[in-house]
């Protein structure tokens, strides 16, 4: 592999485009001067802290109400907030592995090789990686991180002649672009589930009209509004991916890369449920009958799709979904895809790494959170964004916000977390629906994941590459996706009723 990038490399720029180009000088820079997004949170807890002490806050100080949400020093409310998201650092790393484990079953590695055959040319190779990669996402975004990365390297091999760097750029795409709209979308999930949600959230939200202290799906992702804004995303991607995709005179093909594709299907592949000398495959002792017969694994679907049944009855469906919801039909999905227990329990073995990062990280962030939520900082923070602002600029302005912080914090569920408060405490002074701007913040936060690399990582391990191979790409697909996000946002929002 270090023989392939270093063929890579003595091409440098040549034969790309100007905003490939700066694209590339950008991510040498960030590659060569940012810390990894764990540097990112640990600095981060120190810059809110220090913002807290400069703009007045207490270092050490508890409220006289014992029961208030408010008026704690920095310190303890940090303290306060860094177990406050230990449901939701489940969920959400739950939906990592649930999504990994079925995108690498059997079945689905069999529909990938059907779909791989439909692109003929080059540049229909690339479009077509993008359409099913936001697709994909829209479903569940650890689920197409994975599935799409596959089909990447399956049209290639069809299609030997596409640039291999372009079509792994557009398996991340559905992440950059409309992921956080869709079933898995972390923010609207959250303020759906009273589980998930923090106490000073769900305050806010009252505040704002929802007595619940919720916000239920019909009223985010699911609006008229929301799905026009991800319908004009999705219909740019696809566009982009189209003219970006260079010609096969300039193209850098997996073989020009080093990278050898071997087929989806069959014996010796790391992708379709068998080991390369079929050990797992055989019994070795009577005991072993249990982990090789598909008889409890169906059970277990049966009573979770009997419970759904029954949870489901008399709700709206789109009302009644959250984190939880989703995340026991990934599971019984996957164990229905893998069919015998010993290939659930693999999957699961193999996907849980990808799920580090959250278990890291979500407690740090639930601390920055506690500095800002438990303080006078959110409303403050909330103050300043009212007095940049009005009813019609606040929402690009937020989505700008968003993804200019998702850069160097890149998550979207514990970013949301540490912006709620103050975003819809504005929102609710400018009289902008608190729902919107949900899905204002999903547009602009899933922008800037087509900036930094963190949620790459598992699409570049399957593909073999490397960040700096794609994000010449990404960054192009930046420059028209979000500006095509902005004006959504803007001209959709007085047609959104509070």
């Amino acid at each position: 592999m270090a023989d392939s990038h270093g063929k890579h490399a003595k091409h440098g720029t040549e034969g790309e485009g100007p905003l490939a180009r700066t694209a590339l000088r950008f991510t040498a820079f960030t590659e060569k001067w940012l810390p990894d997004a764990f540097g990112f949170v640990l600095v981060g807890t120190f810059v809110v802290l220090v913002f807290g002490l400069i703009t007045g806050e207490p270092l050490l100080k508890r409220p006289d109400d014992p029961a208030a949400t408010k008026g704690y020093g920095l310190v303890d409310a940090w303290g306060l907030g860094f177990w406050s998201l230990i449901t939701f650092t489940l969920q959400m790393a739950m939906i990592i592995i649930g999504g990994y484990a079925v995108a690498t079953s059997g079945p689905v590695a069999r529909l990938i090789t059907r779909l791989a055959r439909i692109p003929k040319s080059p540049r229909t190779a690339v479009a077509f990686v993008a359409a099913v990669a936001m697709l994909a996402s829209y479903l569940n975004w650890a689920f197409s991180l994975i599935f799409a990365a596959i089909l990447a390297r399956e049209v290639a091999r069809n299609v030997p002649k596409a640039d291999y760097r372009a079509l792994g750029a557009m398996a991340f795409l559905g992440l950059g672009t409309v992921w956080a709209q869709g079933l898995s979308g972390s923010a609207a999930l959250q303020v759906a589930s009273a589980s998930s949600s923090p106490a000073p959230v769900q305050e806010v939200i009252r505040a704002g009209g929802h007595a619940s202290g919720l916000i239920p799906l019909s009223d985010t992702i699911f609006t008229w509004q929301a799905i026009v804004a991800t319908l004009i995303v999705y219909a740019v991607g696809v566009t982009m991916a189209w003219f970006v995709a260079p010609g096969e005179g300039n193209a850098k093909t997996a073989e020009d890369i080093g990278i050898e594709l071997r087929p989806l299907i069959g014996r010796g592949s790391p992708y379709n449920g068998q080991r390369v000398d079929g050990a797992e495959d055989e019994q070795r002792r009577p005991g072993d009958w249990l982990e090789h017969s598909p008889l409890f694994s169906l059970l277990v679907v049966l009573l979770g799709a009997l419970y759904l049944v029954r949870y489901f009855d008399g709700k709206s469906f789109f009302n009644a979904l959250d984190l939880n919801t989703v995340n026991l039909i990934l599971f019984l999905l996957a164990m229905l895809l893998h069919w015998r227990p010993w290939r659930m329990a693999r999957a699961v073995r193999d996907g849980a790494p990808a799920a580090a990062g959250v278990l890291l990280q979500f407690p740090l962030y639930g601390g920055i959170f506690g500095m800002i939520a438990y303080t006078g900082i959110s409303a403050r923070l909330a103050g300043w964004l009212v007095q940049a602002s009005n009813q019609f600029f606040f929402p690009p302005l937020v989505a700008i916000y968003s993804c200019v912080l998702g850069v160097f914090v890149p998550s979207g569920g514990s970013k949301w977390v540490i912006e709620a408060p103050y975003v819809l405490d504005a929102a609710n002074q400018l009289h902008v629906d608190a729902g919107w701007m949900v899905v204002v913040y999903d547009l602009g936060e899933a922008s800037a994941n087509l900036l930094q690399p963190f949620w790459m990582l598992p699409t570049l391990a399957i593909l073999g590459l490397k960040a700096r191979d794609i994000m010449g790409y990404t960054f192009t697909m930046f420059l028209a996706c979000f500006p095509a996000a902005l004006i959504a946002v803007t001209l959709l929002a007085p047609h959104v009723t509070g």
